[in-house]
């Protein structure tokens, strides 16, 4: 019997790739037929809080607020030496800018919690993550914390780079990879169900890597304006070969984010669930 599973993702190019294949029917399911739903970051987060969707999108962050769900092994956001950037229009130092209100795209988002990780509480104010680079531009705000390709756009958009939380992560943690968005599926599925959907993604994500030029073709629907080249530099550094599986690298990453999160009482104490092997 076919099941229907809505999915939720984000209107960004990276997402947009990884689900290429099975969005468009290319890559079959003899098990699942799909319902998109397409969300900022931050909604899906909330939304997951009182499972709505089957499938979502969701900072690794959420993880700490929605129980109802079991992390999938692919589709996940993870940077490889980089991650989210702070931008503001002059250079600052680090005691300039925990007096400075800073804009985030979100107190669910990973970035939030890294940068909570790297310099401690701070002042803040959330908008969304594609109106930060203005917000600083025009002195809105005087710090912006910035996520997916607008952390490449910066100095086009006239602001500089105060510090890099990836790179801050890859030194704290040895190279792991920064955890950032994940894709994550209804518990009360059943993991069978899960490992199934799971393995659909893979084999998704895997025809995006395979078909690369159709692939960013149907991702640029979600370019916001941005150049092909940019979206690609960004889609090639976002979909890398943990987000085809997270193996232990994606799992440690994960787990690691947490126990610190945990020891500095930025989280609850709760248990996460990953799909099996």
């Amino acid at each position: 019997m076919i099941m229907e599973i809505s999915v939720g993702h984000t209107p960004d190019s990276d997402d947009a790739f990884m689900f290429y294949g099975m969005f468009t029917n290319k890559v079959p399911s003899p098990d699942f037929t799909v319902k998109h739903v397409i969300e900022d970051i931050e909604k899906l987060n909330l939304k997951a809080t009182d499972p709505e969707l089957d499938v979502t999108a969701v900072s690794v962050h959420a993880c700490a607020y929605i129980p109802g769900y079991t992390i999938l092994r692919s589709g996940g956001s993870f940077g490889i030496g980089y991650g989210p950037i702070v931008t503001a229009r002059k250079q600052m130092t680090i005691d300039e800018l925990k007096k400075s209100k800073i804009a985030i795209p979100g107190k669910m988002t990973s970035a939030f919690l890294l940068l909570q990780l790297m310099i401690g509480k701070f002042d803040y104010v959330e908008m969304n993550f594609s109106d930060i680079p203005e917000a600083v531009k025009s002195g809105k705000v005087d710090v912006g914390l910035v996520i997916h390709e607008t952390q490449l756009s910066y100095e086009q958009e006239g602001n500089v780079k105060i510090l890099d939380v990836g790179e801050w992560w890859h030194k704290t943690t040895n190279g792991l990879p920064v955890p950032l968005g994940i894709n994550v599926m209804r518990t009360d599925l059943g993991m069978d169900t899960i490992v199934k959907f799971d393995k659909y993604l893979q084999a998704s994500i895997e025809f995006g890597l395979e078909h690369l030029e159709d692939a960013l073709e149907y991702a640029m629907q979600y370019a916001r304006g941005k150049p092909r080249e940019l979206i690609e530099k960004f889609v090639k550094m976002y979909v890398n070969e943990v987000t085809v599986n997270m193996g232990n690298a994606g799992e440690e990453s994960i787990r690691k984010l947490f126990e610190m999160a945990k020891e500095k009482q930025l989280v609850p104490d709760f248990e996460i669930s990953i799909a099996t092997k």
